[in-house]
């Protein structure tokens, strides 16, 4: 069964920064698709970075230069630093994963099947 969980959410203050992790188990694709979404209230979800089993990524716009995400397969492990933190992005953040998507599917969240709980991540000003 695969399991995704993350972790590290929190409240912080405009210019901070915060590193989200999600903890992968059962999950043995060769080639995969993983991604960060983020979905606040009144909202829809949106993809936020994404990574191929070939390291290559992929950000939203409105993060780009502030998010880096990563993962350690050594330890099964996703991870999405933020930093320089802002109000906008204050959301509860999910990490997904699914078979290799092509570029135009990768921050698409109808198309994975896959999904942690959530991590909520709150930045005031």
């Amino acid at each position: 069964q695969v399991r995704l969980v993350e972790s590290g959410g929190g409240s912080v203050q405009t210019g901070g920064s915060l590193r989200l992790s999600c903890a992968v188990s059962g999950f043995t694709y060769s080639s995969y698709s993983m991604a960060w979404f983020r979905q606040a209230p009144g909202k829809e979800r949106a993809g936020v970075a994404h990574i191929g089993d070939d390291g290559t990524k992929r950000y939203a716009d409105s993060v780009k230069g502030r998010f880096t995400i990563s993962e350690d397969n050594a330890k099964n492990t996703l991870y999405l630093q933020m930093i320089s933190l802002e109000p906008e992005d204050t959301a509860m953040y999910y990490c997904a994963a699914n078979r290799n998507l092509p570029w135009g599917l990768t921050l698409v969240p109808q198309f994975y099947q896959y999904w942690g709980q959530g991590t909520q991540v709150t930045v005031s000003s």
